[in-house]
């Protein structure tokens, strides 16, 4: 089902069964597979690809030679209909991958909105990217990973299946991440490790001053100091600051399992 209001390069493939809302734009060359869902206002660009099960929400951009929605990318996939579930106002560049979940792994792949995905991005299958991601050249994500709000990531930082990755975390150019990164911190090198508490991204967050005070504080007991990080983060759990409370109980997540 198209919507009056899309504009249809007549060079592109819009397969019958695809929904696309009102103000759609589809470029020449571009192909929308049958049960793709595409959001209103959002654009389609010449030679980009939206596969079947993805549902795109408002004002998404993809650019040319981007894959949204492709299969996954995991032994284990036989073929079964499964997911990617984009927000709104998210911009995929060149080149960008994202694939649907798999059955094992909840069958959903799912992207929040706002997030900036910059060109040969890869997004794996079970994945779950928060809102206001900003993810530069090459970024790679394996299959299952979970990626707070407002992480930023430099260019080539690849990312190991079911790895978290806290809010307002930034991974420096290169990183090759294979532990959980906690909220706020900097990680950075092979294999990364958190080294400074992320103050700019927590500046220009608006995150206030007291409680980036307080994260200081934090940020120091738990990654500086000689005690035991666990014992550290277990009593701040109940501090006054919402912030340390996030960081704090983040370091007490147990890690996830990881297979398929």
């Amino acid at each position: 089902m198209t919507s009056s209001g899309a504009s249809i390069h007549p060079l592109s493939l819009v397969e019958p069964g695809a929904v696309l809302g009102e103000g759609v734009f589809v470029g020449p060359f571009a192909v929308i597979e049958a049960g793709a869902h595409v959001g209103d206002g959002s654009r389609i660009e010449a030679h980009a690809v939206v596969r079947a099960g993805t549902i795109l929400g408002r004002r998404n951009e993809v650019h040319p030679f981007a894959v949204i929605g492709g299969s996954p990318q995991a032994r284990r996939h036989a073929g079964e209909p499964t997911q990617l579930v984009v927000g709104d106002d998210n911009v995929f560049r060149e080149h960008v991958t994202a694939h649907r979940g798999t059955v094992h792994g909840g069958g959903v792949t799912r992207i929040g909105n706002g997030g900036l995905f910059m060109a040969g991005v890869h997004v794996a299958h079970d994945c779950e990217v928060g809102n206001g991601v900003t993810m530069a050249n090459d970024t790679l994500l394996g299959g299952h990973v979970l990626v707070g709000d407002h992480v930023v990531t430099g260019g080539h930082v690849a990312v190991a299946p079911f790895v978290r990755i806290g809010t307002r975390a930034f991974l420096a150019g290169g990183a090759m991440v294979e532990r959980d990164v906690p909220p706020f911190v900097i990680a950075a090198g092979d294999r990364a490790r958190v080294r400074a508490l992320n103050r700019v991204g927590l500046e220009r967050g608006g995150v206030p001053e007291a409680s980036r005070a307080a994260l200081k504080r934090a940020f120091r007991t738990l990654f500086v100091g000689a005690g035991a990080r666990a014992e550290a983060a277990s009593a701040m759990r109940d501090d006054p600051d919402p912030y340390v409370r996030e960081l704090a109980a983040f370091v007490l997540l147990p890690p996830r399992r990881r297979g398929g």
